[in-house]
């Protein structure tokens, strides 16, 4: 325990972006709650912040140290990466809140031309485009665990911070498809997004369940540098697996049911009526 903590260090450039980041969404929610106080209540707030605070804790507490020496820390930090901190920030409507809390010159000098920079909202527009999220984030979760991709980005810190980039903006796609925050454009195929979910929940089981049962030590650095907790690499691999499939399964099983059940209800009501 205390070679893995005497080798973390505060992340200061993170820490300080996501104080920004918090400040800023802070400043226009303030802004925001004088005009629109029932879209922007205190639960957007919450969980906003709650979304800055798990991806401090993934990537920049000691958590991230542990993740460097033990496999199933670091499923847990890519859990919390790609899914809960997404849906965090964007259960909080997180859009307008940033750009209200821009200074004025920023917001009117720089953000206001950018947004209205057609190209620039084409391409963005088709980024959320459901396949292409879905890609996004699902390909960029295989890449980065194939071994040699694995091993180098453990060995090479900054290539370590380039796959944590990927990974939240990959899931930060993949989850504005489904939660699509105001001001986004609503899907009304709601239904599509059941298989969204479930054909994500795939690729999760499928590369949980490889790691699980292969009965080998699929990547190389963690038999090359042994951890100081004495855990064999193979236990230690099947920990992390069993935590990639089923807390992976259920972020993508829980809203699936949410989805279903919103399809259902409005068919009820008039059956309600109907037996009234």
């Amino acid at each position: 325990m205390q070679v893995v903590m005497a080798d973390w260090e505060l992340p200061v450039w993170l820490t300080v972006a996501t104080l920004v980041t918090a400040a800023l969404y802070l400043r226009g929610w303030l802004a925001l709650r004088k005009t629109r106080p029932e879209q922007f209540d205190s639960t957007k707030l919450l969980f906003f912040m709650a979304g800055m605070t798990s991806l401090w804790i993934s990537i920049g507490s000691p958590l991230d140290a542990f993740a460097d020496v033990l496999l199933s820390a670091h499923m847990v930090e890519h859990l919390i990466l790609m899914m809960v901190v997404p849906p965090l920030v964007l259960l909080g409507q997180p859009v307008v809140p940033l750009l209200r809390g821009l200074p004025r010159f920023l917001r009117m000098g720089v953000a206001g031309p950018l947004l209205r920079f057609r190209p620039l909202r084409k391409l963005v527009h088709g980024l959320v485009y459901p396949p292409v999220a879905w890609l996004a984030m699902n390909v960029t979760l295989l890449a980065w665990h194939v071994p040699a991709a694995y091993d180098f980005a453990l060995e090479n810190e900054g290539w370590h911070d380039v796959e944590h980039l990927c990974f939240l903006i990959g899931a930060m796609l993949f989850w504005w498809c489904v939660l699509q925050p105001w001001p986004a454009r609503q899907n009304p195929y709601r239904w599509s997004m059941l298989l969204y979910l479930i054909t994500a929940d795939f690729v999760n089981t499928g590369l949980s369940a490889f790691l699980a049962f292969c009965n080998r030590p699929v990547y190389a650095f963690y038999v090359q540098h042994p951890n100081p907790f004495q855990i064999q690499p193979v236990p230690d691999q099947v920990l992390g697996a069993v935590v990639m499939w089923v807390l992976g399964s259920l972020a993508y099983l829980v809203p699936a049911g949410f989805i279903t059940m919103g399809l259902l209800l409005p068919a009820r009501k008039p059956r309600e009526l109907h037996r009234a």
